[in-house]
């Protein structure tokens, strides 16, 4: 009985398995090659962003006007969702200075051209910042059942083995349903990593994007209410000037 006990395991349960159970097993192996990929992928984006944004909002808050501003998005690029939307706002403000009106995209006042170039800079970081977690969510859902699915079908096999070998003593029946469960075990051991990746990213995208939003309001607040600027946009050739707009008394 010991001599039968060490023949069972994991390599034993892969020599007597069809190509069912290997198919599972190699999509159980993707889905966790694919879940620590995105891990340590994203949370390498996300220190390098959270690290250029602190960068940036302290340079931003100490700068003298958006001029320099511009200058430094100009000469370092854009890096972070803050100096993404600092970007789109600036070059949103050359760009209505410097309208035709024949374009529908013009349309508007400069507060409302303004206001649709930042919603649309920070669509596009949302975008960038969510990118992969679909990946984990659905190997989070999936990995479980495929695994318990590997389960029922070694065990339906192992069943169907015992029955016609005629012998149905609990030593006979135990291993082969032991070793079935390991499809279960190793589900679970891909979902569990997906499952706490997607809720880390989760979280620390809503903070990032809050913290965006109130960045918004205050640099919409900064060019709607009027700030000199005579600098080059990254984008822009020739420099541009926004022009402080006098409140009446």
């Amino acid at each position: 009985m010991q001599a039968n006990a060490t023949q069972l395991g994991f390599a034993h349960f892969m020599t007597q398995s069809d190509d069912i159970a290997k198919f599972l097993l190699v999509a159980l192996i993707l889905m966790s090659i694919a879940t620590w990929y995105l891990i340590i992928s994203k949370s390498y984006l996300n220190w390098r962003t959270r690290r250029s944004a602190r960068q940036f909002l302290a340079r931003f808050w100490d700068a003298p006007t958006l001029g320099s501003v511009a200058e430094h998005i100009q000469h370092a690029g854009v890096h972070d969702p803050f100096s993404h939307l600092t970007h789109h706002g600036l070059k949103a403000a050359a760009q209505h200075q410097n309208k035709t009106g024949q374009r529908l995209i013009e349309a508007g006042s400069a507060d409302e051209f303004l206001t649709r170039a930042l919603r649309r800079a920070i669509e596009q970081d949302t975008a960038r910042l969510e990118s992969g977690l679909t990946v984990l969510a659905s190997i989070a859902s999936s990995a479980p059942f495929i695994g318990l699915f590997g389960t029922v079908w070694g065990i339906y096999h192992a069943l169907i083995n015992i029955g016609m070998s005629g012998s149905g003593a609990l030593d006979q029946v135990a291993g082969p349903v032991g070793e079935a469960l390991i499809m279960t075990a190793l589900g679970l051991a891909v979902a569990i990593p997906a499952v706490l990746a997607y809720n880390f990213f989760t979280r620390s995208n809503r903070m990032i994007l809050s913290e965006l939003d109130g960045f918004a309001h205050d640099l919409f607040a900064f060019m709607s209410t009027g700030v000199y600027l005579d600098s080059k946009i990254a984008s822009t050739p020739t420099p541009i000037t926004i022009v402080a707009r006098t409140q009446e008394a």
